[in-house]
């Protein structure tokens, strides 16, 4: 297997093979630590998704009608295969994204437990059987997989999220033609040839980069039946609705804007190191990222100097070299996600700590910016309603318990929450009232395991499909049922009255 992060240009994977396509167009891959273009990445024209598609649909019957025991032999080889070579995608996500290499690790294991979890596909595509439901009429269902998929990634992810899909789809009997994030191209390709080295056939599993023109060629392909999503709430909502106007079943994840709800009877070194944790792993690129702490008058001040002690001892800088937290994704994005920080200060937010003064263990040329906290932040202010998607942790102070709820409940945004509380019922009570798809009592970061599925409510989640466990067998599948009667030689008669049990 080459290595795709080496290459100049990061070509498309189409038909079981590296693929130039028509364009001669291409776009900069950076070393985010370095802040220098390392490669490009070739964008693909809509012929080109067409050809993709092709190729998927052209694989599609056979690998739909193969057997369990096939598509089941691919998916044990495919997840040995990843284990053992976890290491050279883990470089290669801090090569392209800019995460710390244990970051990267972290990612690796959350996707290799989606591909375990897809291992159980002969059980959870079994149907239903219902003998003599009649008399002499038996009713079942089958599950056969929807189509060609379209499976378009974020660049915050790019090993994970492409797990979470294609190997449940795949494992369905779909087709797949994946359009990771330009910034971050070579895991796709990476991942799909390891694929292929597993004993996946050319074409199930096929790669094209680009941008918008990618895009809206999946969106609006004939041949695509179903897409999944993840990325931005306001991308989100244009492809649930594009790709519904186009007859396609859709799973778009959109953003959010996770708040840590914090009660007096907390254990506050526990609040504090969690707030830490979750705010600035990844440097905050994460959807489930708590950006938000909501921490009651009484106990506020002191959570706040306890965030504040733990932050001084992080350390940023490149992820090769054993930093805590990395650079962002690009210089745009630090410069937009830094110029929060002047908002705060015009909002009369009082910034504790500015990242934009942090010491750095890496190029000058890297895109950094440090840890940041900000403390009184007004619930008016664009720092507290914007998802910003980097290393800013606001806190707002709230009276206690339903003030906390209220705030929650008034974001647009519904994907996670969490409460820290030593009081169960205070717990129970929050897990009841909050309207968020995912909830942590004690836990920063509740993303379910890969046998429970992953989304939120309100603008985090368009369409009713959540990503993997037996949201994504579900997604992926239709249900045929089958009313059947064998007829003795006996049997017959004319009877125009509606069919009915008896």
């Amino acid at each position: 297997m080459t290595h795709p992060a080496t290459t100049d240009i990061v070509e498309h994977w189409v038909d079981g093979k590296p693929w130039r396509g028509e364009s001669a167009r291409t776009a900069p891959v950076f070393d985010p630590a370095l802040g220098v273009a390392q490669r490009s990445v070739r964008m693909a024209t809509g012929d080109d998704v067409g050809v993709a598609v092709a190729a998927a649909a052209a694989a599609l019957p056979a690998w739909a009608d193969s057997s369990v025991a096939t598509r089941h032999r691919f998916l044990l080889n495919f997840r040995e295969l990843l284990n053992a070579r976890k290491d050279e995608l883990a470089s290669i996500l801090t090569a392209e994204h800019g995460k710390v290499l244990a970051d990267a690790a972290g990612e690796i294991a959350r996707g290799l437990e989606v591909v375990e979890f897809a291992l159980s596909m002969p059980h959870l595509l079994k149907g239903e059987f219902s003998q003599n439901a009649s008399t002499g009429i038996d009713v079942y269902s089958v599950r056969e997989p929807v189509g060609v998929v379209g499976i378009i990634s974020p660049f915050n992810f790019p090993a994970m999220v492409p797990l979470w899909f294609f190997p449940i789809a795949i494992a369905a009997g779909n087709t797949v033609v994946l359009k990771p994030s330009e910034k971050d191209p070579s895991a796709a390709n990476w991942l799909a040839e390891l694929a292929a080295d597993a004993g996946l056939p050319a074409g199930v599993l096929n790669v094209v980069h680009g941008d918008k023109e990618a895009v809206d060629a999946l969106l609006t392909h004939p041949q695509i039946a179903a897409i999944s999503f993840v990325g931005s709430t306001p991308i989100a909502d244009y492809v649930y609705r594009t790709a519904s106007a186009h007859g396609k079943r859709v799973q778009a994840l959109g953003g959010a804007k996770n708040h840590m709800l914090v009660l007096p009877d907390a254990d506050l070194d526990l609040a504090a190191d969690a707030a830490v944790n979750a705010g600035f792993g990844s440097a905050g690129e994460r959807c489930m990222a708590v950006s938000v702490v909501l921490a009651v008058d009484s106990i506020a001040d002191d959570l706040v100097a306890r965030i504040a002690a733990r932050m001084a001892g992080l350390r940023t800088g490149d992820g090769r070299r054993g930093c805590d937290m990395g650079p962002l994704i690009t210089r745009e994005h630090r410069d937009r996600v830094a110029e929060y920080l002047d908002t705060a200060v015009t909002d009369r937010a009082r910034v504790v700590v500015d990242g934009r003064d942090s010491a750095v263990d890496g190029d000058p040329n890297g895109f950094w910016l440090g840890p940041s906290l900000i403390d009184r932040v007004p619930v008016t202010s664009a720092v507290y309603r914007d998802e910003i998607f980097g290393p800013v942790l606001s806190v707002v102070r709230v009276e206690g318990f339903e003030h906390g709820v209220d705030l929650v409940n008034s974001s647009p945004y519904g994907n996670g929450v969490a409460i820290f509380t030593n009081d169960g019922g205070a717990a129970r009570r929050f897990q009841r009232q909050v309207t968020v798809g995912m909830i942590g009592v004690n836990v920063p970061i509740p993303v379910p395991v890969a046998y429970h599925s992953f989304g939120g409510w309100k603008a985090s989640l368009f369409g009713d499909a959540k990503a993997y466990g037996p949201n994504g067998f579900a997604f992926f599948t239709r249900e045929k049922a089958i009313t059947s009667r064998w007829l003795d030689p006996s049997h017959g008669g004319i009877d125009l009255g509606f069919p009915r049990n008896s």
